[in-house]
């Protein structure tokens, strides 16, 4: 039986977001096939304040099959570590919400054991000294970008407090993060392989302000699982919005998909 302050415990917390995903999944029971009390259409509550609005330009008929060829690793030349023409350099950014299609023109990079996406236009423009990545486009892309790298590069324990520092916005829940990344230094790391295989954009208002995405991640060989990740336009680049417990989506737990339908399938790996 599931112990709600265990999972609490393990879901919540920013630095364990792809850990927790996985504690769930054996929780519940999961694997390689998806369980009978899988969701067959994933959520997509928004946590309590959060904007709703869309963009009314966006086709509403349902997600078109993604096109194959932008699901795998793509034979690009990897975008420079720093440059001054992509990312949060750019002016006018193109404004579509990527529903369909994957993002193109993208390379993908281990961070740690896991892949995180790169591109020239939508960022990372910029690498710092202790290897955070940052300055995105101002887009719904780069949005998802964004979020896809602050996962990927919290996971490494060598950075994870610098990127908790330096790519998520000031308050009460980025102060509850860095103290528990501090804490689990000193627990074992876990094993099990973790990578992308999709997104959805949940939200994005006209104004870009903000944008909230729907992360899905393949977990070892015991199912997928998404979760709901806010990213805040602030001081000229995208960072993420936490809740006040540190964590991204407070109470509401991770998705446990049957299927990816709904999600636009983007991953490093074929």
């Amino acid at each position: 039986m599931l112990d709600n302050r265990a999972f609490v415990a393990s879901a919540i917390v920013v630095v364990a977001v792809v850990l927790s995903l996985v504690a769930f999944l054996v929780l519940r029971g999961g694997s390689g096939t998806p369980s009978a009390t899988a969701s067959k259409t994933p959520s997509t509550g928004v946590p309590t304040g959060q904007p709703t609005d869309v963009p009314t330009d966006e086709p509403s008929g349902p997600p078109a099959t993604p096109d194959p060829t932008a699901t795998t690793t793509p034979r690009v030349t990897p975008p420079p570590a720093n440059n001054t023409v992509g990312g949060c350099h750019v002016a006018k950014p193109p404004l579509a919400i990527p529903r369909y299609y994957a993002p193109t023109a993208v390379t993908w990079q281990f961070e740690g054991s896991m892949l995180i996406p790169l591109q020239v236009a939508g960022g990372p423009a910029a690498t710092r000294a202790n290897g955070v990545k940052y300055c995105f486009a101002h887009s719904p892309t780069g949005a998802v970008l964004a979020a896809m790298v602050l996962l990927g590069q919290v996971q490494n324990r060598s950075i994870a407090i610098d990127v908790l520092e330096e790519r998520v916005v000031p308050g009460p829940g980025l102060v509850k993060a860095i103290a528990q990344a501090k804490l689990d230094m000193a627990t074992p790391a876990d094993s099990t392989s973790v990578q992308f295989v999709g997104f959805k954009v949940v939200s994005y208002p006209k104004d870009g302000s903000q944008a909230i995405i729907q992360i899905a991640t393949q977990l070892g060989d015991q199912g997928v699982g998404a979760l709901m990740v806010t990213m805040q336009w602030f001081k000229g680049d995208w960072r993420a919005v936490l809740q006040d417990d540190g964590s991204f989506n407070g109470t509401v737990e991770p998705d446990i998909l049957s299927s990816l339908n709904g999600y636009v399938r983007f991953s490093g790996s074929s």
